[in-house]
């Protein structure tokens, strides 16, 4: 049976075990992280930035970019902890978008752990997680798999 990983800092490659998982601390989305992210990106879309726009379309008011909420993701997975010094690089994603998230709504990530693969000549190996996003009503709002290599444990 699958164990829920604690909250610690920097595991290594050996450490993990495929079916264990975690679940992040909640963010609420805000009108700043809307248009600061607006900003950033260049992304001005209507859906994000005009009420009166947005209201007429498909979600009936705002919502917030679903690059936004990823990258609300990657820094909830890092407060976890379990990446701190010992992942490497992040190596990539395959990702869905299931629905949207609104200014004022809260998410967290759960990062499930799927496979490893050793990786001696790098120094560790890949993890790859199933990762979750999910809202305060516990929907699923985006999902998907991250990649990450991460490192071996110093020999002994």
């Amino acid at each position: 049976m699958a164990k829920a990983l604690a909250r610690i800092t920097g595991l290594f490659f050996e450490e993990f075990t495929a079916g264990d998982s975690i679940t992040s601390v909640g963010r609420t989305v805000t009108e700043t992280d809307v248009v600061s992210f607006a900003a950033l990106s260049g992304d001005w879309n209507l859906i994000h930035t005009d009420a009166e726009y947005a209201r007429q379309g498909l979600f009936g008011e705002r919502v917030a970019h679903g690059l936004l909420v990823l990258s609300i993701a990657s820094g909830l997975a890092v407060r976890l902890g379990f990446m701190e010094d010992t992942v490497q690089a992040f190596m990539g994603l395959e990702w869905e978008f299931r629905g949207p998230v609104k200014i004022g709504d809260t998410v967290r990530v759960r990062a499930t752990i799927d496979e490893k693969k050793a990786m001696p000549r790098l120094g560790g190996g890949f993890v790859t997680f199933k990762m979750q996003i999910l809202n305060q009503r516990d929907e699923v709002v985006q999902r998907g798999n991250w990649k990450v290599l991460v490192k071996s444990a110093p020999a002994a």
